[in-house]
């Protein structure tokens, strides 16, 4: 008997010296880099699922989807709170062409925009990363690596340039043609290229070893803006404008026979921002710190 008090005293000792260690090791390595690269999908006005109406994921459309890049920084305030910047450059892209839904189709607009956001976000981790035993000792089972899963938001800015290709097969920007009248008409100033941005998200990263880790992240950005693809009023009349190529690209990209591109025209739906989603997959490296007389590596 007294045995197994001696053996059930060991394990409890055992357990919380592992969970002390664990304790003084996420404290002493609070800094975590990132790399990842993977695919982007707009959800606007342009483009999207083959029906009328279809509002955020319901109108994801998979051959628009684009690549992106993603770079991060993170600092763990405690053991299941961090902060994190976050860089994405990538591209955008929406074409009605490729949605078999009527009304889209017939106005037949497209576009293409590259983007940086940059966003500062505070994680929280549901499951707890924990990093296992070194070795795998015979017969003896110790704790294993748990990957962490995380949530997220913050606040971004996003910079971004829609372009649309003109007949002569280059890509063009749109916003200083004010293909809504924007310039033209009083009432419409042009839109700021540069707007704030909400991100939500969520990730999984599993720890390879004591320093590296690999897995995935999914975002959503919410932009406060709808003009990532330039549609989101009305058509107005293509007489008012003095350059041929922001008449074109305004309306004269829509089917023959289709009239409802005449001015008043509902062009684009206002009443939703636009929004975009990613995903990566990445890479995280633990910055250690540097013990006296050791060298970096």
């Amino acid at each position: 008997m007294r045995k197994i008090f001696v053996l059930i005293g060991i394990l409890l000792f055992t357990s919380i010296l592992v969970n002390a260690q664990y304790n003084i090791h996420w404290r002493k390595i609070r800094h975590e880099v990132s790399l990842g690269a993977g695919s982007t999908n707009f959800l606007g006005e342009l483009g999207g699922a083959n029906t009328i109406g279809s509002h955020f994921v319901k109108d994801f459309d998979f051959t628009s989807s684009r690549w992106v890049i993603q770079a991060g920084y993170g600092y763990k305030l405690a053991e299941q709170w961090a902060v994190k910047g976050n860089v994405l450059f990538g591209r955008l892209y929406g074409n009605d062409a490729l949605t078999e839904e009527f009304h889209r189709n017939s106005r037949n607009l497209h576009f293409r925009a590259p983007f940086v956001d940059v966003a500062a976000t505070i994680d929280f981790s549901i499951i707890k990363e924990r990093y296992g035993h070194r070795y795998d000792l015979r017969r003896i089972k110790g704790k294993r690596n748990l990957p962490n899963f995380y949530i997220y938001t913050g606040i971004a800015g996003t910079w971004f340039n829609p372009k649309a290709q003109f007949t002569d097969g280059n890509w063009y920007a749109l916003q200083p043609l004010g293909t809504e009248g924007q310039g033209y008409i009083p009432t419409r100033e042009k839109y700021s290229r540069v707007r704030f941005t909400i991100p939500v998200g969520l990730g999984l990263n599993y720890i390879i070893d004591r320093n590296f880790g690999v897995g995935f992240e999914y975002g959503v950005r919410f932009t406060l803006t709808d003009y990532i693809d330039d549609v989101s009023n009305t058509y107005v009349d293509p007489s008012i404008f003095a350059d041929p190529m922001a008449a074109y690209f305004s309306s004269g990209t829509a089917a023959a026979d289709w009239p409802g591109v005449g001015p008043g025209q509902q062009r684009g739906q206002n009443e939703y921002n636009d929004a975009f989603m990613f995903l990566t997959i990445k890479a995280t490296y633990k910055l250690r710190p540097r013990a006296p007389g050791m060298p970096k590596f």
